[in-house]
């Protein structure tokens, strides 16, 4: 029997530790294995769950659809950076034969962006009207894994900047189609206009959420819609704000405003008791393998450390309804040299990768 060993603490929790623990069968257990004829290979270092990259895009580019390497290229620059549960947040490929792989992260998915017609990036979502908006969302409902991704906001060319995609009648109805389904519902949104009707609405999540504050932060707070900053992205907000300078002067500086005010509010709304969590937006015109970065983002916005570990660990998987590190657990888990909670500067460089029980990275001694 072929055993892992891992002889640092494992972290089940933020506050929790275990010392020590063994990988048999892909599963994790605190007890010794008796087994007179196990073959015992070790792993030193801390120990984490594997972390979460709650807004990914596998299987897609700038471009759109790609073919099934390219999706296997980003999974694992996933994987090898230490995020092997990730939220595809939207994605126009089938990457269902990813769930046969055991040596690619595991993927909960949202099916595919659901766009006002014209209002989105081109090959990327379903383009439709508010009449089709619930039996779409029903659709996609179905086919994702208890998510639904709509297009909140969206550059609206006749009035020059941002504006929402849907009204309140289409947004309730859409809705209540996708929680009929069982589904959550999540926004992508940039601006301000659009949140009051997607809260009033029933939303599960804000993807971005640049433009929460006021009311909308409150309401936000005392319904407990997560939102998922996107950091990383929201740092290209003044190129993509620069694209727009001349035709649409008014988007331009939009653009500009939100992406000054982005720590702020991201500090304002965990204040506040809205839930964070880590999410890269990788796979439209970002790389893959950016948690670690996305962490330190969050914690830069003003979030302490363990809370900026969290929002990518342990309670990152309770959210998406994914276990952390308990006995009997399927071992997906990190080593680091040092404990991240104290230098989330290692989250850059992990020991070692265990998915499913088999080391796919990194250092083993023994």
């Amino acid at each position: 029997m072929r055993v892992l060993r891992l002889t640092g603490p494992v972290l089940t929790g933020p506050d929790e530790m275990r010392e020590g623990a063994w990988v048999v069968g892909g599963r994790i257990t605190f007890e010794r294995p008796t087994a007179p004829d196990q073959d015992e290979t070790t792993i030193e270092g801390w120990v984490l769950p594997g972390l979460v990259d709650a807004h990914a895009h596998v299987g897609l580019d700038a471009h759109g659809a790609v073919d099934p390497d390219t999706a296997e290229k980003q999974a694992l620059s996933d994987r090898d950076a230490g995020a092997l549960l990730l939220r595809d947040a939207g994605s126009p490929s089938d990457t269902r034969w990813i769930d046969q792989r055991a040596d690619l992260p595991v993927i909960v998915r949202a099916g595919r962006h659901i766009a006002r017609t014209r209002r989105y990036l081109r090959n990327y979502a379903h383009e439709i009207e508010p009449e089709q908006l619930p039996a779409v969302m029903a659709a996609e409902a179905r086919a994702g894994d208890g998510w639904v991704k709509i297009v909140g906001d969206w550059i609206d060319r006749t009035t020059g900047d941002l504006g929402p995609c849907w009204p309140l009648d289409a947004l309730t109805a859409g809705m209540a189609a996708a929680h009929a389904e069982g589904a959550r519902v999540t926004a992508h949104c940039f601006g301000e206009e659009c949140l009051p009707d997607l809260l009033a609405a029933g939303i599960d999540g804000i993807e971005h959420a640049t433009g929460l504050t006021g009311e909308a932060l409150t309401s936000a707070a005392k319904q407990q819609v997560a939102i998922v900053p996107t950091l990383v992205n929201i740092a290209t907000f003044p190129r993509i704000a620069a694209q727009a300078l001349e035709k649409f002067p008014a988007y331009h500086l939009h653009m500009l405003d939100l992406h000054r005010s982005r720590y702020e509010r991201v500090k304002a709304a965990f204040d506040e008791g809205v839930p964070v969590y880590c999410g890269t937006d990788a796979g439209g015109s970002l790389p893959h393998g950016l948690v670690a970065s996305e962490v330190a983002e969050l914690h830069t916005a003003g979030l302490p450390r363990v809370a900026a570990l969290d929002a990518a660990c342990w309670s990152a998987r309770s959210w998406l309804d994914k276990p952390a590190l308990a006995e009997g657990t399927p071992a997906d888990l990190v080593v680091y040299a040092a404990d991240p909670r104290t230098d989330l500067r290692v989250l850059g460089a992990p020991r070692a990768v265990v998915l499913r029980g088999s080391v796919t990275s990194g250092r083993m001694v023994g």
